[in-house]
């Protein structure tokens, strides 16, 4: 397999649906988007697994190995810069409301708010951060050391139909998260909110992104023999794993914080699997959403980890601080375009400045 190392269009448009998801729960526009508007966040999971790990993936069927040092140094520098920089606007409410605690802080500072907090302490949205720096050190890692103690071997297996140590352990890893899900909600119920966003009751849907990575770049005519022989079934079990999300508000819901996740992870890897193999993805999506939207939207979704930080401050900013006063239609459209806007600028002038930076002293081995 040719290994490519560039944006794919198809994959910032994912990524794009994700953010304009995430935009619609944290600004109200209708009930129904508010209900829904969190699975952003289980789709940005799966991706992001998918991705990362193909980082690490694509690394070792190049040199052999991995290494996890530089593995995580560049992901900091794609993490820590924004998130610390701007985290310095939400000090400014926490200071203003005079609610200061260290407690709160200092898990923000080392991404434990989703056990301490359950939401981020000065910004509430930051535990889905936490869960994936949970994710990309313990995976890295991981795998580092089953393949550096021949625990795993990771092997491209064209015409391989036999499921493997390595997949076993995924699956396994999926089924204990989805236990303990249901543990945590029965005997636990009144941590409602840290039953939403504790990592390891949340870390399957990553786990599944990783489990399409291995397939597509280890055993890649499997997954098309699978894809494309049940190509309609998939697809219709995809749109009825997601068809519960606008019907009800998730914090509440045994349901959806014990089976409802699992059914996200499975919908939106079935999607996934969707885009990277339909040859003519971009094709389609301009036949059904135009070029220029498709475009817009995929260009969102390139600037997304920066919107995420950014929406929520503006959010509240109108709100609470300027007091504009729009009717909620207008006031989505407003707080939606500022944290758009903020976030390309957010990319293109801050982020890519460390990355620069990143790819000066701590290049790419698989550039």
């Amino acid at each position: 397999m040719t290994l490519k190392n560039k944006r794919l269009r198809e994959i910032d448009f994912l990524r794009g649906i994700a953010i304009l998801l995430v935009l619609l729960r944290h600004q109200y526009l209708f009930t129904f988007t508010s209900r829904m508007g969190w699975i952003g966040v289980d789709l940005f999971f799966v991706l992001s697994g998918f991705l990362v790990s193909g980082l690490l993936f694509k690394e070792y069927i190049k040199f052999g190995d991995i290494k996890p040092k530089l593995f995580l140094i560049r992901r900091g520098f794609k993490i820590y810069p924004i998130y610390f920089l701007f985290y310095l606007l939400y000090l400014f409410f926490i200071f203003s409301e005079h609610r200061f605690e260290w407690k709160g802080f200092l898990s923000d500072m080392f991404f434990i708010q989703n056990y301490v907090n359950g939401w981020g302490y000065a910004y509430a949205a930051s535990w889905s951060l936490a869960v994936e720096e949970h994710f990309y050190f313990g995976f890295a890692l991981l795998l580092w050391l089953s393949l550096k103690f021949n625990f795993v071997k990771l092997e491209v297996q064209e015409n391989a139909k036999r499921i493997n140590k390595f997949e076993v352990i995924i699956l396994s890893i999926m089924l204990i998260v989805f236990l303990l899900r249901v543990y945590n909600n029965v005997f636990c119920p009144e941590n409602f909110i840290k039953n939403f966003t504790m990592t390891h009751l949340r870390v399957d849907s990553l786990i599944a992104g990783v489990l399409i990575s291995y397939l597509y770049y280890f055993k890649i005519n499997f997954l098309k023999h699978l894809y494309f022989s049940n190509k309609i079934i998939l697809i219709v079990l995809a749109i009825l794993c997601v068809s519960f999300t606008p019907l009800t508000d998730p914090l509440q819901s045994f349901f959806i914080k014990t089976l409802g996740f699992s059914l996200l992870y499975i919908s939106f890897s079935i999607v996934l699997i969707y885009f990277l193999l339909e040859n003519d993805i971009n094709k389609i999506l301009n036949r059904c959403f135009s070029s220029c939207l498709v475009t817009f939207i995929s260009k969102v979704g390139y600037s997304s980890y920066s919107i995420y930080i950014i929406h929520t401050f503006i959010n509240r900013s109108l709100k609470n601080y300027l007091h504009l006063e729009l009717n909620h239609y207008l006031m989505f459209i407003v707080t939606s375009l500022l944290s758009i806007f903020s976030g390309i600028l957010m990319t293109n002038y801050i982020e890519k400045y460390f990355l620069t930076i990143r790819d000066k002293y701590y290049p790419s081995r698989i550039a």
